[in-house]
C-alpha cells in the first residue's frame, strides 16, 4: 500500500473499531483483565481502627508515634501489543491478510485501553525485534500504532516468539497486559511464556488462515520461496492423500500449540482473517467475565 492507501485504511479501522469499542466493549475491558491492584500513596499518622499490619515501623520508630502506609487502587495499566510481522503474516486466502486482521485486532485493544486511560505500546517482531514504540496515551499515539502495523516493512522473515517475550519482559518493569498476536509458526516458547504469564496478563491471539488448516481440491500448485524459508516445491492439490497429510500435519501442530497454551494457563483468542475479527474478541470478553466472577 502507498501512503494514501495506508492513511485511508487507518481511517477505516479507526471508524470501525472505535464504534465497536463504544458499543460492544465499553466497560468490559477493565473488568476482564487481572492485574489491577494497589499502589503505595503515602504514610500518615495512625488512626484508631487502622489495620495494625499497615504500620510503617521505620517511620514509627523515627517519629516516636505510630504511622501507617496508605495504599490506593491502581488507576491505570500498561497494554503492550506484541505483533508478529514475519513473512507468513502477509498471507491471506481471502480479501484480508493476516497482517490486516492483526492491525484491526490491535486497534480494538488500543482504543479500549485509550477509553480506560491506560497506556499502549507496540513491539513488532520477526525472529528479531523490529520496532518498539514505548507505551503512551492519546488518540494520535493509538493511530500511530495502527499505521505502523499496516506500513512497516520487516527486515527479517522468520518468527521467534520466545525472543519477543524475553524482549518485552526486559522492557516492561511493572506488571501489565500483553496481547501477543501471531500465527505461532515458531520454535518452542513454553519457558518464556510461563515467565511472562507469572508477571503479566498475557493474551495470545492465534491468527490462522483457513488454507493453513486444510487445502482445497485443485490442480498442481507451484510454491515458490516458501513464506519463511527458501527453495520451491510443487503441491498436487488433486491428490486426496496429499491433502489429508496436510490436514493431519496442521492438526498435529495445532494440538501442540494448544497444549503449550494450556500448560501456561493462558486464555487465548482464535482468529480467522476471513471472518469479522471482533467476534472472537467478544467471545473472549464473555468467557473472561464468567471466569472472574
Amino acid at each position: 500500500m502507498n501512503t494514501a492507501e495506508i492513511l485511508k485504511k487507518v481511517r477505516q479501522i479507526e471508524i470501525k473499531t472505535g464504534r465497536l469499542v463504544s458499543e460492544t466493549f465499553a466497560g468490559q475491558y477493565q473488568s476482564v483483565f487481572k492485574g489491577r491492584g494497589v499502589e503505595f500513596a503515602e504514610v500518615r499518622e495512625y488512626i484508631p481502627g487502622d489495620d495494625v499490619r499497615a504500620i510503617d515501623w521505620n517511620v514509627t520508630a523515627r517519629c516516636s508515634k505510630p504511622f501507617v502506609k496508605n495504599f490506593v487502587e491502581e488507576r491505570e495499566l500498561t497494554l503492550m501489543i506484541l505483533c508478529d510481522i514475519s513473512a507468513s503474516h502477509a498471507f491471506g486466502s481471502g480479501a484480508v491478510s493476516k497482517s490486516e486482521a492483526a492491525a484491526e485486532l490491535a486497534a480494538m485493544f488500543a482504543f479500549s485501553a485509550l477509553k480506560n486511560s491506560d497506556k499502549t505500546g507496540l513491539l513488532l517482531f520477526t525472529d528479531k525485534p523490529e520496532l518498539y514504540i514505548p507505551p503512551r496515551k492519546g488518540k494520535n499515539h493509538s493511530l500511530r500504532i495502527i499505521r505502523e502495523l499496516l506500513a512497516y516493512t520487516p527486515k527479517n522473515r522468520g518468527t521467534d516468539v520466545a525472543m519477543a517475550l524475553r524482549t518485552v519482559n526486559q522492557l516492561m518493569k511493572h506488571s501489565g497486559i500483553i496481547i501477543l498476536i501471531s500465527d505461532f509458526n515458531t520454535p518452542d516458547f513454553t519457558h518464556e511464556a510461563r515467565l511472562t504469564e507469572r508477571r503479566h496478563d498475557m493474551i495470545p491471539v492465534v491468527i490462522t488462515d483457513r488454507f493453513e488448516r486444510s487445502l482445497p481440491e485443485a490442480g498442481a500448485l507451484l510454491v515458490s520461496e516458501p513464506l519463511e524459508g527458501g527453495g520451491a516445491f510443487t503441491a498436487d492439490l488433486r491428490s486426496p492423500a496429499f491433502r489429508q497429510a496436510y490436514r493431519d500435519g496442521a492438526a498435529k501442530k495445532r494440538a501442540e500449540l494448544e497444549q503449550t497454551l494450556k500448560s501456561i494457563g493462558a486464555d487465548w483468542i482464535d482468529v480467522d482473517p476471513a471472518l469479522p475479527v471482533h467476534g472472537p474478541v467478544v467471545k473472549f470478553f464473555r468467557q473472561r467475565r464468567r471466569k472472574f466472577r
